[in-house]
């Protein structure tokens, strides 16, 4: 068959390449439109899993929509899909197929919720704020009839709430007040229950004491060693009968409440040459540098006896 002299190849573009051109129920809108959902409670991580997400829709494209609901300013807020959102900002893509939902606030809160619970991995902190938005929300839908009611639950009175939550997202309902509570901590004691290192149970304590004490906590912690549920107690009990605490005062209670182990408590302390030469200067005597330090740690004793 003759070659058509002449005849123009028309090059594919990137878009078309990476983005599937026709789901279908949905749209294609500009990814530039798109706002994350307000006060998202999960994660976006740039991590090994994003890697692989990149990479497919760089081969495939975006294969399952994501879903957003549309703002009175004509741009559009995400419902569920902020993963593949990130994604396709890395690939470069400037529109996505999206399902446009017309969903009102609270509607919008649950849909979100109940799409992102859907994650294999979900942290305690991630649970902790999607529950208490869900929770709040159909506790603001309690009572008023809803077009969606098939799709968000049936209408309850107010105090069921946290039961319905807690069948809906597979918890007990304990449970639920758990994660519930974990929205009470501060930011760095959070992070330390996502880590593992602090137990859910001890961080649920931790939670009705105020920030600052709370601060003081995590200071303690950072600089000797994550407390126990009991040694919490302890603190709480303090404080029923004392509207604040020093921090050596924190320190006092929880030290005093600690697992006991006395075995190494005053064994010989050493300190190396190179670490007293910073402070010393070279002409300085043993006797000399023992009368200092002791003198430091007089002073010391002074003034954090008097609560200081």
């Amino acid at each position: 068959m003759a070659k058509r002299v002449g005849q123009k190849i028309k090059m594919t573009s990137i878009d078309e390449l990476l983005c599937v051109p026709s789901i279908a129920g949905c749209d294609e809108i500009e990814v530039a439109k798109i706002r994350p959902f307000k006060d998202h409670p999960f994660k976006v991580l740039d991590d090994e899993k994003m890697h692989e997400l990149v990479e497919s829709i760089m081969l495939n494209g975006v294969l399952v929509p994501v879903t957003v609901r549309p703002l009175d300013d004509g741009d559009y807020e995400m419902i569920s899909g902020h993963r593949r959102l990130f994604a396709v900002k890395e690939v470069g893509l400037e529109r996505i197929p999206a399902i446009i939902k017309k969903y009102d606030d609270d509607e919008a809160v649950l849909a979100m919720v109940d799409s992102n619970l859907q994650r294999e991995e979900i942290l305690p902190s991630e649970k902790a704020f999607a529950y208490k938005m869900r929770y709040d929300a159909m506790r603001r839908r309690a009572g008023r009839p809803s077009k969606n009611a098939s799709q968000f639950g049936t209408n309850f009175p107010e105090g069921r709430a946290d039961d319905e939550l807690a069948e809906q997202v597979g918890e007990s309902r304990g449970q639920l007040h758990r994660y519930l509570r974990l929205v009470e901590l501060i930011p760095s004691i959070l992070d330390l229950v996502d880590k593992k290192a602090l137990a859910l149970a001890t961080a649920v304590e931790v939670s009705f004491l105020d920030h600052e004490v709370q601060q003081m906590l995590y200071e303690y912690m950072c600089e000797n060693e994550i407390c126990k549920t009991f040694q919490i107690f302890a603190l709480r009990d303090y404080l029923k009968e004392n509207d604040t605490v020093t921090k050596m005062e924190l320190m006092r209670i929880l030290n005093e409440n600690a697992p006991k182990d006395e075995s190494n408590r005053f064994q010989q302390l050493t300190i190396t040459k190179k670490k007293l030469q910073e402070y010393f200067p070279t002409f300085y005597t043993r006797s000399q540098m023992e009368k200092v330090m002791f003198s430091l740690l007089e002073e010391w004793k002074k003034k954090n006896s008097t609560g200081e």
